[in-house]
């Protein structure tokens, strides 16, 4: 945790060790994602403004893309493990889960990331997963933020895939090859055809809806990575104005 020093990850100042527990010190932020949402936009229902949504997106993708080109994966992005401070810097924190990664891609445990932001590969059981499974719960955040609801409040594995397919489609051989090998792999009952995200998140604009369709791929190896996410045309204010500061 100390090596990764960035301006989007929470920094740790200290660590305190003592005869019965060990202690980590960490900056102070002032509160985190879910806070700001439920209490400074709540004159907008939860929902922030496409600039702060845009800020807060960079800032995410940039903390998620240096640990990714650290070899760490995150493992729990959530808005409760997003910090926030007075001058609208955010940065990852609650590194709890995150893990190391090599080549070739280390079998994990599949015990990771709270439900409403697994990516459904995850909840299918894989071990075998990268970098693709931040990207995943980042797309969620997006939605989120758009929206103030969590875009796939399951309550079981099971009902979170179902919100997914309800949303995306139910992923078969063609859509997504070798889904039937998955250990939590079970044939669908029903066949949802896929909703076309612009439909269901109205407030979002079409390159907005374009960014995030690229995030919510279900095949891993199809989901934009963090460092191309940075570039995508949603981010050209965001860097414009940053440019001009």
């Amino acid at each position: 945790m100390k090596e990764l020093k960035h301006p989007n990850i929470i920094r740790l100042q200290d660590i305190i060790h003592t005869e019965s527990k060990l202690s980590l010190v960490f900056e102070c932020m002032d509160q985190d994602l879910k806070k700001y949402m439920d209490t400074t936009a709540r004159a907008t229902r939860g929902v922030l403004s496409v600039g702060v949504i845009k800020s807060f997106m960079y800032q995410l993708l940039k903390g998620i893309a240096y640990c990714h080109e650290n070899r760490v994966l995150h493992r729990d992005l959530k808005p409760q493990n997003l910090l926030i401070n007075k001058h609208l810097q955010l940065k990852l924190g609650d590194f709890g889960l995150a893990r190391a990664f090599g080549i070739p891609v280390n079998t994990f445990s599949n015990e990771v990331v709270t439900l409403w932001y697994r990516a459904p590969d995850v909840l299918l059981g894989s071990r075998m997963y990268s970098t693709s499974i931040d990207i995943w719960s980042a797309g969620c955040i997006m939605a989120e933020m758009y929206t103030g609801r969590p875009l796939f409040p399951g309550t079981t594995n099971e009902d979170q895939l179902q919100k997914i397919f309800r949303l995306l489609g139910t992923p078969t051989e063609q859509t997504w090859p070798a889904i039937t090998q998955f250990p939590e792999y079970k044939p669908p009952q029903v066949i949802y055809p896929p909703q076309h995200l612009s439909q269901v998140l109205t407030t979002i604009d079409p390159i907005g809806i374009d960014l995030l369709s690229r995030m919510l791929q279900y095949q891993p190896q199809m989901r934009i990575s963090a460092k191309d996410a940075l570039e995508h045309a949603f981010f050209n204010e965001v860097k414009y104005m940053a440019n001009t500061e």
